[in-house]
């Protein structure tokens, strides 16, 4: 990955662990406890410097381990981590689907295998019809296919140029 793939993901983490764990905190505490903002904040910053690291150049254990730490922690629930299409454009998004794919299936429906290597559902079928993804015999594509082919291609690139280098 890209220093410039890096720095994205530093600032997509940072914004999310201020918008979901941090400013909701700073409400909670208020006046009560004023210096638990700037060390809290200060902390995540750290985080989200680490998580990069561990995610975008860690081996693939250290990267599934880091993309779980971050799903639960970011978004919590009852529910399984099912992401919404353009969740997968987000530096976030195409780190994890890069390096781990899908976090939380190890298969995954034709629409978001799409989202995740940013091309239509039909581009998917015709990867799959050419075995440059592997289907699952229950239905869906296999995670862990989308992830490697995402990885073999140059991930500095723009999205339009990438969905252009996946359908090779």
């Amino acid at each position: 990955m890209s220093v410039q793939d890096h720095r994205a993901l530093v600032a997509d983490l940072r914004q999310l662990l201020r918008v979901r764990l941090i400013d909701p905190l700073d409400i909670v505490a208020g006046e009560a406890v004023p210096d638990a903002f700037a060390t809290i904040a200060s902390a995540a910053d750290v985080q989200a410097e680490v998580w990069a690291v561990q995610l975008l150049d860690g081996g693939s254990v250290i990267a599934r381990h880091a993309a779980a730490r971050i799903v639960a922690v970011l978004y919590p629930g009852d529910d399984v981590f099912d992401p919404a299409a353009s969740w997968w454009e987000t530096p976030l998004g195409r780190a994890i689907a890069t390096r781990v794919g899908h976090p939380g299936a190890e298969v995954v429906s034709t629409a978001t295998a799409a989202a995740m290597l940013g091309i239509s559902r039909q581009g998917v079928a015709d990867l799959l019809r050419r075995g440059k993804l592997s289907a699952h015999p229950d239905g869906g594509v296999v995670s862990a296919s989308v992830a490697h082919r995402l990885s073999t291609f140059d991930q500095q690139r723009s999205p339009r140029a990438r969905t252009d280098r996946v359908h090779r």
